[in-house]
């Protein structure tokens, strides 16, 4: 009887086999590890932030150029009041005089005086005292003017803070909601701390917000394109010593990304590892999330997330949501979020 033969596979190709079908299980697609634009109701939460944490800073940056106007107008005020003191002193003493009859007029010089020489020297001397005392009087009225308009502008001032207040106080809770709403704004411990200035500030408006930009500037990690604050703010953590990888634009979606307003520094040196980062890696993004908030002024920074926490200017240190995997949870990766 005849019987089909029995194909036999080599071992070593059945080893190769197994090895590779491991492989797969062993190592996850590298595209998992690649930090994604947030989608569905994630999305519409992060666009609440965004709008909220924008409008936070400009009421911010409008707050305190007020307020050091403010500090800038009183301490004019103070020498303008001690000048008024000194005019009024003055004019009380022109008044005296005029009062007693020492400021003759020059009518009186002329119809009593013999002496051609004496009468020019009269008119003279007449002439530079009411110059002097008419000079003396229109600066104590000016004076006078500043005085109160430089009260007025400290009351706009204040009224003005007030109102920047109610703006920030609002969009803090704005801020706050949204992130309760994705999971996340709970107090949190152990976050960065004891980051150190390096830069100096950005550009702002007269009324101390920040100035729109847009997609400007070409994205040293894409090719693509940034605003000058992001190109600002990369170069600077670059030459602070932050020098891992880093990707910056990325379309699609609804975040700062596709806006050119937001860069991912990963923690480790050369990719995005999909893996909570940890021992040295973990130190190197603790410490640049520390600087991204000390310099967070100075370069216009809306947010920084790393490490399932989030760092608003409004509020400091909260818990962020994520979503289970360590790019969206932000573990290897910190998030920079620009104005």
């Amino acid at each position: 009887m005849l019987t089909a033969p029995t194909r036999h596979v080599p071992r070593v190709l059945m080893l190769l086999l197994a090895s590779l079908l491991l492989g797969v299980a062993a190592f996850p697609d590298p595209a998992a590890a690649e930090p994604g634009e947030d989608g569905g109701q994630n999305l519409t939460v992060r666009q609440a932030l965004d709008k909220a944490l924008g409008e936070y800073n400009d009421a911010k940056g409008r707050l305190d150029k007020s307020t050091a106007d403010q500090a800038a107008i009183e301490a004019e005020l103070g020498t303008t009041q001690t000048r008024l003191t000194e005019l009024e002193a003055a004019a009380g003493t022109v008044a005296a005089a005029a009062y007693r009859g020492r400021r003759v007029s020059l009518f009186n010089v002329v119809v009593g005086s013999d002496n051609p020489n004496e009468l020019l020297h009269d008119m003279s001397t007449i002439e530079y005292m009411v110059s002097r005392d008419d000079q003396a009087l229109r600066e104590l009225a000016e004076t006078r003017r500043k005085l109160e308009q430089q009260k007025a502008d400290i009351a706009a001032a204040v009224a003005n803070q007030q109102a920047q207040l109610k703006i920030m106080e609002a969009n803090k809770k704005t801020a706050e909601d949204a992130l309760k709403k994705a999971g996340g704004g709970g107090a949190t411990t152990g976050a960065p701390s004891g980051g150190k200035v390096t830069t100096n500030p950005v550009g702002r408006n007269s009324d101390g917000s920040y100035a729109k930009q847009g997609c400007s500037e070409k994205d040293p990690t894409t090719g693509n394109c940034i605003s000058p604050r992001m190109l600002n703010a990369y170069n600077e953590a670059r030459r602070a010593g932050y020098t891992h990888y880093t990707s910056c634009y990325r379309s699609g979606g609804g975040g700062d990304h596709p806006l050119g307003k937001a860069c991912d520094f990963s923690a480790n040196a050369k990719t995005f590892v999909n893996a909570r980062a940890t021992g040295a890696d973990q130190q190197y993004g603790d410490a640049l999330a520390a600087w991204c908030v000390a310099n967070a002024k100075n370069l216009g920074v809306k947010y920084v997330i790393w490490y399932k926490r989030i760092w608003q200017p409004s509020s400091g240190w909260k818990s962020y949501g994520g979503d289970g995997t360590p790019a969206g949870d932000h573990y290897n990766h910190v998030h920079l979020s620009m104005q």
